[in-house]
């Protein structure tokens, strides 16, 4: 008995989708068995295997990304955020102002880098007006997710249904051909943001307010061997209001020495709001810190996806700042694992406190990919870099829209370039590229293809055409447009455009519609990722800083959703009438 095809590349896609959603296996790595799993399958030929690997949307993707990578370390943006939102304006009008500048921002770069210049300036915001961070993080993260739907480049799943559409169709999209239902789509959800859904968000911690110091985990080292019990011991940190984790002895945690004795050496792993240096001085047992060097400040940063630090130890920091930068206390990851500090490496997400001086502070948030929470120091503006960046920028653009040359070969001229004229550091050349987007994109574009060439997504868009067949244009647009939303959910907006793109196109046929309608739907829909924190990576970085919790993104996001399904479909359905 032979298999239908259909179904083996069905249950393949199934299988890779739990594993998307179980968040278990890398989203690489699943791509790559999904790939294997199509080939031993006899669904992708094995000469055809590493085609995706030359698709020119995932050389676009890794172009774009050094390009992008470029303008974030001239300063330029960030500067420009900063004279764009007036100091005393009202929480309202400068969140306002913020998010738009956001939404700019990713518009022509990685949304992750426009959530990394404009992170400080949201906490600040909400700093000075005796908010808490959560009132304006999650709008913030929202905005930069609106703003990847304006165009071509915008976001990773913009280039791929770009891809979609030359390989069905004989030609790509055009650079703003997303830009008309994208900016309008993008007007709405940010008018909604700042209008209405920051309000809908919690103003967390104590009174409401943004003044309560965040927990921070650090160890206290003991000066001299005491005996004293667990409770008394826990007694005197709490008049200090620290808790205690573990102790640590030998480069383990013990959790509590069975004798009741502490040897010098020893060191406590606890959680406070205030720093050792501030409860040390109360405890007769502690370890005595040295005197605060003048002109040191404390910044508590978030480790944005793609830090080159993900991996390292914490002494990685002061090896790689020349000793100018040490860490002085982590976040709250550190506490649910109750292990010496010197065992942890560095996960996208985390939250450091790290001491140094301020033009040094700033320098290195910007070359680690770390977005500073609860201090703001402006990123000095090399103006020479930034004019040339600025001048190559534009010229790719230009050249994509005017001469008619992909942006696989403008982006990466404009990468070349960029690299030449040493306009970003060689080493950041390749570390500005997210590899795991790279091999996902490459190993999931063989493997979307298979789906459709075995004829599982035939069968697919003959149901959904089937149920669609007389439904009016708009409501065909929202129901495709909801079930991408959906799918993304799940699924990063990359995958979910490889699944929905093909499919898209066989139901536009199928219900005698323009293609092009269906796809920017998929399109809007798959960079609709608002009802949760797994959806796409800015939601996720904000969760800690804001203190969100699961279900507070569709407390803000269900609405916000509802508006880009409606105004999408409104669009579309007026446009391709």
């Amino acid at each position: 008995m032979t298999l239908d095809p259909a179904w083996i590349s069905a249950a393949i896609l199934i299988a890779a989708l739990i594993l998307f959603v179980s968040e278990r296996v890398r989203h690489d790595l699943i791509a790559v068995g999904a790939l294997i799993a199509c080939v031993a399958a006899g669904l992708v030929a094995p000469e055809a295997a590493l085609a995706g690997f030359g698709d020119p949307a995932v050389a676009t993707v890794a172009a774009v990304l050094i390009v992008g990578r470029a303008l974030e370390m001239t300063g330029v943006a960030a500067r420009l955020a900063q004279i764009i939102i007036p100091a005393h304006a009202g929480f309202s009008t400068r969140l306002s102002l913020l998010i738009v500048v956001a939404a700019a921002l990713s518009a022509f770069m990685n949304n992750i880098a426009a959530l990394v210049i404009t992170m400080p300036l949201a906490t600040e915001i909400a700093r000075s007006s005796n908010r808490h961070p959560s009132t304006t993080l999650m709008p913030l993260a929202f905005a930069s997710i609106l703003g990847g739907m304006t165009t071509l480049i915008g976001t990773p799943a913009n280039l791929i249904l770009s891809s979609v559409r030359e390989r069905e169709l004989g030609a790509p999209f055009g650079f703003f051909a997303m830009t008309p239902v994208g900016v309008a789509v993008c007007a709405a959800g940010l008018a909604y943001l700042g209008l209405i859904g920051w309000r809908l968000l919690p103003n967390r911690r104590g009174a409401g307010t943004a003044t309560a110091r965040p927990w921070r985990v650090f160890e206290i080292p003991i000066a001299a061997s005491v005996n004293a019990s667990r409770a008394t011991i826990a007694a005197s940190l709490r008049s200090v209001r620290t808790r205690l984790l573990t102790v640590i002895r030998h480069g383990r945690a013990i959790g509590w020495p069975a004798d009741d004795s502490l040897r010098a050496g020893d060191r406590m792993l606890v959680l406070s709001r205030s720093s050792q240096t501030e409860i040390a001085p109360s405890l007769d047992w502690a370890h005595q810190p040295g005197p605060m060097v003048a002109g040191l400040v404390t910044a508590r940063m978030a480790v944005a996806f793609g830090s080159p630090l993900i991996g390292d130890g914490h002494e990685s920091i002061p090896f790689l700042s020349g000793g100018r930068l040490s860490v002085v206390a982590l976040g709250p990851r550190a506490a649910k694992l109750k292990r010496p500090l010197a065992a942890l490496d560095i996960q996208s997400g985390d939250q450091l406190f790290v001491q140094g001086r301020p033009e040094d502070l700033g320098a290195f948030a910007a070359r680690m990919r770390l977005l500073e929470i609860d201090r703001v120091d402006t990123v000095p503006v090399n103006v020479r870099a930034a004019i040339m960046t600025v001048t190559i920028f534009g010229a790719a653009i230009a050249t994509t829209i005017l001469g008619g040359i992909t942006p696989a070969i403008t982006f990466l001229a404009a990468a070349a370039a960029i690299a030449g004229l040493r306009l970003i550091a060689p080493g950041e050349i390749y570390a500005s590229i997210d590899w795991s987007v790279i091999v996902l994109l490459a190993a999931m574009i063989p493997v979307g293809a298979s789906f459709e060439t075995s004829g599982a997504a035939a069968i697919l868009a003959g149901w959904l055409g089937q149920v669609l067949a007389d439904a009016p244009l708009v409501v065909a647009l929202a129901a495709v447009c909801t079930a991408t939303l959906t799918l993304s959910i799940f699924l990063n907006n990359v995958a979910t455009s490889v699944i929905m793109g093909p499919l898209a196109i066989k139901v536009a046929m199928l219900l005698g519609i323009a293609p092009d309608a269906m796809l920017l739907a998929v399109l809007i829909g798959a960079s609709s990722d608002f009802l949760t924190p797994i959806g796409h990576q800015n939601n996720l970085l904000v969760m800690g800083p804001g203190g969100y919790r699961f279900t507070d993104y569709a407390r803000a996001g269900a609405l916000l959703s509802l508006i880009v399904v409606a105004i999408a479909s409104i669009i579309l359905a007026y446009g391709f009438a």
